[in-house]
């Protein structure tokens, strides 16, 4: 299972990556700018998700919002 970027780079743990979007985080009133820097990436059981710190906490995004840094 491969898991790409918005671009269809390979990610692979420990990778670092950018957001191509504002995202909203559910359940708080956190909005995650574009451009913001989630370093040390890691992958989950979900090709299309994987689980990084940002905005202070740990949280999974979708690879959709996601580029290679």
């Amino acid at each position: 299972m491969e898991t790409k970027d918005t671009n269809g780079a390979l990610l692979a743990e420990g990778d670092s990556v950018t957001l191509i979007k504002d995202l909203k985080v559910k359940g708080s009133s956190l909005t995650l700018k574009r451009g913001t820097l989630v370093k040390n990436i890691r992958l989950t059981n979900s090709s299309s998700e994987v689980e990084g710190r940002a905005g202070g906490s740990t949280m999974v995004l979708k690879t959709e919002f996601l580029k290679k840094a």
